[in-house]
């Protein structure tokens, strides 16, 4: 076979990958991948800024399960995507970030637009490469994606320096990827899985602690199938709704700072406590020596590392969570003379005291006549949408509202930023979920202060017609932060205060979208119905909220999940 060029050996690779869209920003060290892009049948997505490609690669794979793949230029595009790479990097979604970097002469030259990306990038990918050898691109780039989407997932980095792409290469048979220092353990041992299936025939008060790891793996019929079989009540993390249906009877929804009061006390009374994709991270545990102290703990996570990590596990199984979870159901299936229905009775004092938390301490709000509410906003997109739209977030209060008040039945439904936590997220990451199902309802729920980070992405929503709706909760503060110095710091508003905010709707209109506002509670379904109906532009959405309302349940930091603060 006739040599090609790098640039056609990249889009080539990326073809074989089945990638269909890519989202980037141009610039002098990755011309020549423009140049071959444009003629290739890959959709690319100019942005208007470096992490609005990383966020929008990221909410395509969230949303599709399928890895993303952003395209940024040396120097200061390859630094300002690091922000989106970290996103990636704490909530494990796969991604392939290719980087220019200059020609390899001048490589520690402090030539123009140089940046050590590798160096930076180190400590929030799964991996990356700078690839030194014409030889080595094409192997590099295949194994990439081997890399973000197999095992735990992540994002990869691939810094490719000019003349690299511009050489001549060689184009190999594709062969499959072995790796000596890189073997995920995807089967569970049949000894770990006989032994959390024991305890959870043993125990009296269970519990499922669904994390993001359900989602990732595609696991979430097996764990409806698990918690129905067994009538274990469920509750989930930030990351990982949608892995069990809000609607269900057994889901007391999330868990942790803002989580639901009968989900954080279920938790801490439990007596078997069954982690499944969960990293138990701080916003989580609270107070670790009060969280679940009598719960005998088994955690599923394909990544051994996490396990014992932040809370010591009784039955550990080092698995992919469907092949655990196939596991744990086949074992049930499999004992004869086993009465699946008995160990339902045998939990149902356990759920009565369950639904009696959840009864007594439901998630609420106070109606206060044509004030508008978030939450109100929020149950009223999750009613006129049928609980079917797909929902990014930016990040604070916003989110926090979305994660309570919309109930999500279906996984990758949701897309926020969970373990960084990053204001811009929502956005982006809504517009790289309708480049992957067109004809979706997608709606970023957002706060007036974190879509301003990236507001600019309405420019590529309108010039790829990817008709996302954006609904700014809008209170003229730093709502999460501002509740925080309410709450502990005698209302100091220091820094939270949004003297200067734009009107959101002659904003929309100046980049070509539909703008609509609501004042009052009346005015919130009219305004949501016709954002709706709007079915081939991008419609902002501003509502004028109660401009001090807090987030509750809330645990104060440091404290135990069971010292919530309530409404």
């Amino acid at each position: 076979m006739s040599k090609i060029t790098g640039a056609k050996a990249f889009v080539k690779c990326l073809q074989e990958e089945g990638v269909d869209t890519i989202f980037g920003f141009p610039g002098g060290v990755i011309i020549d991948l423009y140049d071959e892009l444009a003629n290739s049948s890959i959709k690319n997505l100019l942005v208007r800024h470096e992490q609005g490609a990383v966020h929008a690669a990221d909410g395509y794979a969230r949303a599709s399960g399928r890895t993303g793949v952003a395209l940024l230029t040396s120097g200061p595009g390859a630094t300002n995507g690091v922000t989106g790479i970290a996103t990636a990097y704490m909530d494990s979604i796969p991604l392939v970030v290719f980087t220019g970097q200059v020609p390899r002469a001048l490589i520690g030259n402090d030539a123009f637009q140089e940046v050590d990306i590798v160096g930076i990038t180190r400590p929030c990918t799964k991996h990356n490469y700078l690839v030194s050898n014409p030889e080595d691109l094409i192997p590099t780039i295949r194994e990439a994606f081997y890399l973000a989407s197999s095992g735990r997932p992540g994002p990869i980095l691939v810094d490719l320096p000019k003349d690299i792409i511009s050489s001549m290469v060689d184009f190999p048979e594709r062969e499959e990827i072995r790796m000596r220092t890189y073997q995920p353990h995807v089967e569970p041992h049949p000894g770990q899985i006989a032994k959390a299936c024991q305890a959870i025939v043993e125990a009296k008060r269970p519990v499922l602690y669904v994390g993001g790891g359900v989602i990732l793996s595609n696991s979430n019929e097996e764990l409806t199938e698990l918690a129905e079989k067994t009538q274990i009540p469920v509750t989930m993390t930030l990351m990982g709704l949608g892995a069990f249906p809000g609607t269900n009877p057994l889901s007391m929804g999330m868990l942790g700072m803002h989580g639901s009061y009968a989900a954080n006390m279920m938790v801490a009374k439990s007596d078997l406590l069954i982690a499944v994709g969960a990293r138990f991270d701080d916003r989580i545990t609270g107070r670790l020596d009060k969280f679940a102290p009598d719960a005998k703990v088994i955690h599923i996570d394909i990544d051994p590392t996490s396990i014992s990590k932040n809370v010591v596990v009784d039955i550990p199984i080092v698995a992919d969570c469907k092949h655990a979870l196939t596991a744990m159901n086949a074992w049930f299936n499999s004992q004869k003379g086993f009465d699946i229905n008995a160990l339902a009775e045998q939990y149902q004092p356990w759920r009565n005291q369950v639904n009696e938390w959840n009864e007594k301490h439901p998630l609420a709000y106070i109606d206060e006549g044509e004030i508008i509410k978030p939450q109100f906003v929020i149950e009223t997109i999750d009613r006129l949408t049928g609980g079917d739209a797909i929902i990014s977030t930016e990040v604070g209060q916003n989110q926090m509202w979305a994660a309570q008040f919309y109930r999500f039945n279906k996984p990758r439904h949701w897309l926020s930023s969970g373990g960084l936590g990053t204001m811009g997220f929502g956005l982006p990451a809504a517009i790289g979920a309708q480049m992957a199902f067109p004809d979706a309802t997608v709606i970023d729920i957002a706060g007036d202060g974190s879509i301003q980070m990236n507001i600019q992405e309405l420019a590529t929503a309108k010039q790829y017609n990817t008709p996302v709706k954006v609904a700014i909760l809008n209170n003229n503060y730093l709502g999460m932060v501002r509740q925080w110095q309410e709450l502990f710091y005698d209302k100091r508003y220091a820094g939270t205060v949004m003297e200067v905010t734009p009107d959101f709707v002659e904003l929309a209109k100046a980049y070509g979208a539909a703008g609509l506002r609501a004042k009052t509670k009346s005015e919130v379904e009219p305004v949501i119905k016709e954002a709706l109906a709007i079915k081939d532009r991008v419609v902002v959405m501003d509502f004028a909220i109660k401009r001090e309302e807090c987030v509750f349940p809330m645990v104060p930091a440091g404290g135990a999940t069971t010292e919530m603060l309530l409404v």
